[in-house]
């Protein structure tokens, strides 16, 4: 279509500053003389470009003219960049989008967005593991979403045991290393691991997208239900204030500072903290790490419980 050749001549324009009809022929892949007609009617358009004779005269845009077709601040570009540019782990289309969209932007922060862009590498494969690839049906459900078609879903789940449904796809959540499809179903809203499906059938029906639903604040929820449930115990600690990051980072959200650590306690050596943990067994072993740097206040059974492993470890590996 002429309208986005015309709007591909702007942005060699923008990026070369000054073209010749043969040059920017060749990058479009059409005609000289249709190349010159799409630079005159760039001109008649209102667009300020120019043409100069001579050795060195070209096209160009008047006064280093630039347009920003992006509509991106500074600070938007540079952040685009700096999370799927092409020193991330994007896919190729998202590079070669971005490579596109960069020529759109304005010279003056076009240069920052292309620094972003070499800055951050993203991998996320932790270490002593290797990067998972993308489940089999990621982008059919992603274009379903977008498309916002009905899918006949064909699911198997924890044990294995397959079904078939359809479903009203509302978003795609990446968690850590794992796919999850948020969806409306006859028996309300359900999240399914993308890795456990095993067929898409795109349906020519409408989605039934709830009024004013947001993917982002419904994750929220979804993530609070499933912390919850996970919790089968909660536990009161007296652990050095320098701990309470690193409790926090392994974890998770479970961990906070109890109301009755006393005031001033920022500035002292020691806090109070609640955790959470699924039982009593499994978070006795996951403290038990911690040996004397962490006094268990309550509940007794898991002072109980680190008591026993402690005697375990004493019995096996302690000197004859």
């Amino acid at each position: 279509m002429r309208a986005d050749r015309l709007v591909a001549a702007l942005l060699v324009l923008q990026a070369r500053g000054r073209v010749t009809a043969p040059e920017l022929a060749d990058e479009l892949e059409v005609s000289v003389k249709t190349a010159r007609r799409d630079l005159e009617a760039l001109s008649m358009a209102g667009i300020p470009v120019y043409s100069t004779t001579g050795r060195n005269g070209g096209w160009q845009l008047l006064g280093g003219s630039r347009t920003d077709l992006s509509g991106l601040t500074a600070t938007e570009a540079t952040m685009l960049f700096l999370v799927a540019g092409p020193a991330s782990m994007a896919t190729p289309e998202a590079k070669q989008a971005l490579r596109k969209l960069v020529q759109a932007l304005p010279e003056t922060f076009r240069a920052e967005a292309e620094a972003a862009a070499a800055a951050t590498v993203l991998d996320p494969a932790g270490w002593g593991g290797t990067m998972t690839s993308a489940p089999r049906f990621l982008d059919e459900l992603r274009h379903a979403v977008v498309d916002a078609r009905r899918v006949r879903l064909a699911y198997a789940d924890r044990e294995g045991t397959p079904s078939e449904r359809v479903v009203h796809p509302l978003g795609v959540v990446k968690k850590g290393p794992t796919w999850y499809l948020v969806a409306d179903t006859a028996r309300g809203q359900r999240t399914f691991r993308i890795g456990r499906v095993r067929g898409v059938e795109v349906l020519d029906e409408p989605v039934s997208r709830p009024d004013g639903f947001d993917l982002a604040a419904a994750w929220r929820d979804i993530v609070d239900e499933v912390e919850a449930r996970r919790i089968g115990i909660r536990a009161r600690l007296r652990v050095p204030r320098w701990a309470v990051g690193i409790m926090r980072s392994v974890f998770g959200p479970t961990v906070e500072v109890d109301d009755d650590t006393p005031a001033g306690a920022d500035d002292g050596d020691e806090a109070v903290v609640v955790i959470g943990g699924s039982s009593t067994d499994n978070l006795a072993r996951q403290l038990a790490g911690w040996a004397d740097q962490i006094d268990v206040l309550d509940p007794p059974e898991l002072r109980a419980a680190l008591a026993e492993i402690g005697a375990a470890l004493t019995a096996r590996h302690a000197s004859p």
